[in-house]
């Protein structure tokens, strides 16, 4: 029985869940794995087809050299074993989207064995989920059944586009835990820059392989659920899956080896064929394509050329700026948030870094600048604030310029007009008043003037204290140093 096992019970008993993923992400190239036609999105039909895309007779395939790097960095980003030796294969079957009536893959020799992906589970642990393999093959074409009532028009456009093959091993306990892996590698591959990671075009697809069976027993039968284009329907069909083969095994039957499709209108699964083996494919090495062998010099020069990994990023931010697990998680998650945290903490003073600056920007990106670009359906690329911006606005919050009430009226102005902070605060006249002498006149005023609460707050009604803050808070329009006014009120009440 595996750790961190996710069990569910039907009437006879409990099953334990199997879930294995096979993740197919689209190599970030300009051009396609063995042709040079451009690999770009959103081109019309048909635009980016070489001969050998088309599959014409005579032609032959050059491998981009691209895209092994890319594969290689994402292999080292998975902490898997790149393999020096490794082979193209075909894969034969034939659909209209594929005119070669193969897909050149590696089936035998892939470029990648091993590694894992760390998930943080609801219970607050990490997992470990192991990856199998990870091999490159090229993308076949696209059918399309919706143009015309009885006809189906194939675009060639996607033919040959590299990919990279992600094969976890069945370790995966829940829908959840699939949710947490996909999301994890995504942002890893991002990082990384080998996948753009955008499901809805297409880039980033998952399989599903999923099974029951008894505690202690051999696996089930799976059933695969193929091309998942979101985190959000493939928990869904892993979840309906389940269902499913649940009431076939507390029937009494067995689950069918086949391929099904997930119908997000419905949020069901249905049979798409039955399951094909190995064999059917009829594998073969390549006759056209040598075996690739790498280097050690060049897998070197990749380690060298890594950036700071998720993981990296944010044990090293929790560390270095005392962030909250919770914080970092949401820093680290993207590629550009957290390229925009860094590049706003180090506008900041060094004082200010090794104080309480970064927690501050963390709360201001996270809170308010978050906030706003949902709320206005806006990408943190289209933020009409800047991540200096964010960090000089903060700035005058940590030196004591504006109070945090005020600075949030600042932000508003920022967002509606592109305005400096430090522009705003001195047209509107918003600095802050942390003079002891102009406050303690104010509070001794106040405190004057209600004299019959003073008297009951020090009888015991301590919650008068905050009508004395508010009080000369307002008196000041919010201008006061709030912890300067809290101060000498409990100098002056102590009296």
């Amino acid at each position: 029985m595996s750790d961190n096992t996710i069990f569910v019970e039907g009437q006879t008993g409990l099953w334990e869940i199997v879930i294995g993923l096979e993740v197919h992400a689209q190599v970030s190239s300009k051009s396609k794995l063995f042709s040079g036609s451009s690999a770009s999105f959103g081109a019309d039909p048909n635009t980016q087809v070489a001969f050998l895309d088309a599959g014409l007779p005579g032609t032959l395939p050059v491998l981009n050299t691209f895209c092994v790097d890319q594969a290689i960095k994402t292999g080292l980003g998975i902490h898997g074993n790149i393999q020096k030796y490794s082979a193209f294969d075909r894969k034969n079957y034939f659909y209209a989207d594929l005119p070669l009536g193969y897909q050149i893959s590696q089936f035998y020799h892939p470029i990648v064995l091993g590694g894992y992906i760390t998930i943080d589970l609801e219970n607050g642990e990490e997992k470990k989920i192991g990856v199998q393999r990870i091999h490159l093959e090229q993308d076949a074409g696209k059918s399309i059944h919706d143009i015309h009532p009885s006809e189906t028009y194939i675009d060639l456009n996607r033919a040959g586009v590299a990919l990279m093959e992600i094969v976890s091993e069945p370790e995966i306990h829940s829908s959840s835990q699939a949710q947490s892996y996909v999301k994890k590698l995504r942002t890893l591959l991002r990082y990384l820059q080998t996948c753009d990671g955008n499901m809805e075009e297409g880039s980033l697809r998952v399989d599903a392989n999923v099974s029951l069976h008894r505690p202690g027993t051999p696996f089930g039968t799976r059933a695969e659920i193929k091309n998942l284009n979101s985190v959000k329907f493939l928990g869904q069909a892993i979840d309906f899956e389940v269902a499913r083969q649940l009431k076939i095994l507390e029937s009494g039957g067995t689950v069918d080896q086949e391929t099904r499709l997930f119908d997000p209108g419905k949020g069901e699964t249905r049979t798409m064929r039955s399951k094909e083996d190995a064999h059917d494919y009829r594998y073969f090495p390549d006759p056209d394509l040598k075996p690739l062998v790498l280097e050690q010099e060049r897998i070197d020069a990749i380690i060298k050329s890594m950036p700071e990994l998720p993981d990296e990023k944010k044990k090293r931010l929790i560390e270095q700026y005392g962030l909250s697990a919770y914080d970092a998680d949401i820093i680290v998650s993207e590629r550009d948030i957290s390229t925009f945290y860094e590049t706003a903490v180090n506008t900041l003073s060094v004082d200010l870094q090794n104080n309480q600056g970064p927690k501050i920007l963390a709360n201001w990106l996270i809170s308010e600048l978050f906030g706003a670009l949902n709320k206005n359906s806006l990408t943190l690329d289209s933020s009409p604030i800047s991540a200096e911006q964010l960090s000089n606005l903060v700035t005058l919050i940590l030196t004591d310029v504006i109070s945090g009430k005020i600075a949030k009226d600042v932000f508003l102005q920022m967002w509606e007009t592109g305005q400096e902070a430090a522009v705003i605060v001195e047209e509107k006249g918003l600095k802050q008043i942390s003079d002891p002498s102009i406050i303690e006149n104010a509070v001794d005023s106040i405190l004057s003037s209600n004299s019959d609460k003073v008297v009951a707050y020090k009888g015991g009604k301590e919650q008068l204290f905050g009508f004395f803050v508010g009080t000369v808070l307002k008196h000041f329009q919010g201008k006061a140093n709030p912890a300067l006014v809290n101060q000498i009120l409990e100098k002056k009440l102590k009296n």
